[in-house]
């Protein structure tokens, strides 16, 4: 199986408490899913998984497949700074049937060699031991601290064949997505930012995964349908404009703000620590520039009739 498309990393609503709100969520989730996304890559970056612990994690992955979302069209987060977490996260997702899994290298110890890097992915596809496994392994250096370099990607194909099946890179670097999509032959390369989703469909690349799809999916989408269209470069140059909003700050904060505008729901401002909200000026910068957009509005008429 291959996948493709337009995924969002979904946002993760937290109670009073801090603890995750499932109602919003699995909301939220069959929204994005109506919007225009392809799938979801739950427990990514903007997910704030790296705070979930591995428990809320399954418990948060069988409610969704119990409110009756489709397996394959999810791509769970597995990547744990310990193997036995990796390996458990990963195990259940192929087990309920998901389209494969997003993993991170280990990210606590630093400046790991590539046998140490080729290893750590080893250990989890050999304890996991199901044909079944579809790995998309998930390059973002500016967080993880621990690079995915082109030779250990083709060593694990090497290896491993399909099961290690794609690379969601969010280094920002479109020079090392390019190579990858030159070096590694049916690979699924997803980008981790629309602002290079034209160029690497135009390569070949599979689509992306990318943070603003849980606020303006059906835009990007409409890029994905149609980027061998006359049209395709006007629509990646509105796309930029609405990226360039959130990029200019701290992005998670800055999303669950636009989004509990957007639907007049304050139930998507908690963040957990270390997470902070925006500050006063940072607020203004946001709700000036999507305000100078548009793109406030019609993202309230867009989701009007989602359930809180």
């Amino acid at each position: 199986m291959t996948i493709s498309g337009v995924w969002a990393p979904a946002l993760t609503p937290f109670d009073a408490t801090l603890e995750a709100d499932l109602p919003r969520w699995i909301a939220h989730c069959r929204f994005l899913l109506e919007d225009g996304c392809s799938g979801l890559a739950i427990f990514g970056t903007t997910s704030e998984a790296n705070s979930l612990s591995v428990g809320e994690r399954e418990r948060m992955l069988e409610a969704l497949l119990a409110a009756g979302v489709d397996p394959l069209r999810l791509l769970p987060g597995t990547g744990c700074a310990a193997l036995p977490d990796t390996v458990r996260l990963t195990r259940l997702a192929v087990r309920a049937g998901c389209a494969g899994v997003l993993v991170l290298p280990p990210f606590f110890y630093k400046n790991l060699s590539d046998e140490a890097l080729f290893q750590s992915y080893a250990a989890v596809i050999d304890r996991v031991s199901d044909p079944r496994l579809r790995v998309f392994l998930y390059h973002i250096p500016q967080f993880s601290g621990v690079p995915i370099p082109l030779r250990v990607i083709e060593r694990l194909r090497t290896s491993y064949g399909q099961i290690v099946a794609g690379i969601k890179d969010s280094s920002g670097d479109w020079n090392n997505t390019r190579t990858v999509l030159e070096a590694v032959p049916d690979f699924q390369v997803f980008v981790g930012s629309e602002r290079f989703l034209l160029q690497n469909l135009r390569r070949g690349g599979a689509g992306c995964i990318t943070a603003t799809a849980n606020l303006n999916a059906r835009a990007i989408d409409a890029l994905y349908q149609r980027w061998n269209s006359p049209q395709a470069q006007s629509l990646q140059d509105a796309l930029d404009v609405v990226r360039g909003i959130f990029d200019a700050l701290p992005i998670i904060p800055a999303l669950k703000r636009a989004l509990a505008l957007a639907r007049n729901d304050p139930g998507w401002l908690p963040l957990r620590p270390p997470l902070l909200p925006l500050d006063g000026a940072q607020e203004a910068k946001l709700l000036s520039a999507l305000s100078a957009q548009g793109w406030v509005q019609a993202a309230a008429r867009n989701v009007a009739s989602t359930p809180a």
